[in-house]
C-alpha cells in the first residue's frame, strides 16, 4: 500500500514554537509552507509580524507571505480561495501542504465549508452597495437587514457594520438570504452551527501549548529581542512611507498589527521630541503595552482552538494532537518526535502511539445560534444569550435596574 498525505496544520498561540516544527516537518517529508497569518501577508513590517527569517525560508518554499503592499486589503474569503488552490497543487504533485500561523479564522477557512463566495455580477467590489448605501450610518443599515433578512439581523450587533454589509452585499449579488445560505451550509453533509463539513478529510491538526507562566515570560523576552533587533527603527520608517500625510486606520490592513498602534503616540512625534525625555517614555510605554496585548493575544488564540475546535461535538474535527513546547531543552522528545511519528503513521496508515486530543463541552455558542438582546436599563445592545446573561448579572446592570425603579417609586409620590 503506498503512502497518503496529510494536510498538516500547526496553530497555537504566538511565541509556541510554530515555525521552528514547520520547518522541521517540510525538511523531514519534503513539504511546502503555506502561512495563516492575517499580517504576514503583508510586505514590511518583518520583525513586528515574527516573520520566518530569509535564511528560514530558504529551508522549504512559503506561500502567502509577503504578497500584499501595506496599504492593500485581504479578505478570509480571499485568503481561502488562494490557500486552497496551492493546497490542491501540491496534492496533485504529491507534496504535502502544511498550514502554519496564528489566525484561526483563516485556518477554519481552509479546514471547513463555511463560507459564502463573491459573485460581483451586480457590484463592483466587495463593500459598495448600490446607491453608495455603504455610507449609510450603521444602525440604518442594521435595520433595512432587519426587513430584508430578519434572521440574519438578528445575529448582528447594530453596530456590525462590516457584517451588515456583507449580509446585504449577498443579498444584492445573489438574490438570496445570507441567513438562507448558511442554513443551507448546516444541513449540509457534514454540516454543524457553524456552516458546512470538512473540505479535507486527510486533514491533522499540532496545537502547540505552553505552560503560560513561562509562556508569557517567553513572549516579554521575545519583544525585548524585536527591540534589539531594530523594531524601532521598522516601525518610525514605515510610519515615516504611510502616515504622515493621513492619519492610519488602525482597523485595516496590516495598521491592524499587534506592535504598531501601540507606538502611536511615540511615532507622531518629530526626531527631536522622539529623542526628548517625554520621547523615551513614551517609546518606553509603547514596549510594555506591546508585551502586554502580546500576552492577551496569546490568551485569546488558545481560547478560540479550545472553542472551535474542541468545544463542539456537532461539529467534525480532524484529528487534533497537542504538544508541549515550554521546555525548549526537551524540544525534539516533546514536539519534534511525535509530530512525525504522527505524520508517518497517518502517512502509512500505522497505529500511532501519540494519541489525539478529545472534545471537551464549551459553554460559549456559535453564531448560528445568537440573537440579539436590547438592554433598556443601559442602552447597551447583546449579541447571544451568553453575554446576555452576563449583563444582566453584573453590578452594573443592577445598579442601573434599581436606581430606575426608585426613580419610578419617587414620580408615583
Amino acid at each position: 500500500m503506498g503512502s497518503r498525505l496529510p494536510l498538516v496544520v500547526i496553530l497555537g498561540s504566538t511565541g509556541t514554537g510554530k515555525t521552528k516544527l514547520s520547518l522541521e516537518l517540510a525538511q523531514k517529508f519534503g513539504g511546502e509552507i503555506i502561512g495563516a497569518d492575517s499580517m504576514q501577508v503583508y510586505k514590511s513590517l518583518d520583525i513586528i509580524t515574527a516573520k520566518a527569517t530569509k535564511e528560514e525560508q530558504s529551508v522549504a518554499p512559503h506561500h502567502l507571505i509577503d504578497i500584499l503592499e501595506p496599504n492593500e486589503t485581504c479578505t478570509v474569503l480571499e485568503y481561502r480561495n488562494k490557500a486552497v488552490s496551492i493546497i490542491d497543487d501540491l496534492f496533485s504533485k504529491n507534496k504535502m501542504p502544511i498550514v502554519v500561523g496564528g489566525t484561526n479564522y483563516y485556518i477554519e477557512s481552509l479546514l471547513w465549508k463555511i463560507l459564502v463566495e463573491h459573485t460581483n455580477k451586480l457590484l463592483s467590489k466587495p463593500g459598495i452597495l448600490p446607491n453608495n448605501e455603504q455610507e449609510l450610518p450603521s444602525e440604518e443599515l442594521h435595520k433595512k437587514l432587519k426587513l430584508l433578512d430578519p434572521a440574519m439581523a438578528n445575529r448582528l450587533h447594530p453596530q456590525n457594520k462590516r457584517k451588515i454589509l456583507r449580509s446585504l452585499e449577498v443579498l444584492y449579488q445573489k438574490g438570496k438570504k445570507l441567513s438562507e445560505i448558511f442554513d443551507e451550509q448546516r444541513s449540509s453533509k457534514g454540516g454543524s452551527l457553524y456552516g458546512g463539513g470538512l473540505r479535507y478529510e486527510n486533514a491533522l491538526i499540532f496545537w502547540l501549548k505552553c505552560e503560560q507562566e513561562t509562556l508569557d515570560k517567553r513572549l516579554d523576552d521575545r519583544v525585548d529581542k524585536m527591540v534589539e533587533e531594530g523594531l524601532v527603527k521598522e516601525l518610525t520608517s514605515f510610519h515615516s512611507a504611510f502616515n504622515l500625510d493621513s492619519e492610519p486606520d488602525y482597523t485595516r490592513g496590516v495598521f491592524q498589527s499587534i506592535g504598531f498602534k501601540e507606538f502611536h503616540s511615540y511615532l507622531v512625534l518629530n526626531e527631536e521630541e522622539r529623542k526628548s525625555g517625554m520621547g523615551i517614555k513614551k517609546l518606553n510605554e509603547g514596549i510594555e503595552l506591546l508585551k502586554l496585548v502580546t500576552r492577551r493575544y496569546a490568551r485569546k488564540q488558545n481560547k478560540w482552538t479550545m472553542n472551535r475546535f474542541l468545544g463542539r461535538n456537532d461539529r467534525k474535527v480532524p484529528p487534533i494532537y497537542a504538544l508541549d513546547t515550554s521546555d525548549v531543552a526537551c524540544w525534539t522528545s516533546n514536539a519534534t518526535v511525535p509530530a512525525m511519528d504522527v505524520v508517518q503513521s497517518f502517512m502509512w496508515c500505522k497505529e500511532c502511539e501519540v494519541r489525539p486530543l478529545q472534545k471537551m463541552s464549551c459553554s460559549s455558542k456559535p453564531n448560528a445560534e445568537d440573537e440579539t438582546f436590547n438592554c433598556e436599563v443601559c442602552d447597551r445592545v447583546f449579541v447571544g444569550k451568553f453575554q446576555w446573561e452576563v449583563h444582566r448579572k453584573s453590578n452594573n446592570h443592577r445598579k442601573r435596574l434599581e436606581g430606575r425603579k426608585k426613580q419610578k417609586e419617587q414620580d408615583k409620590g
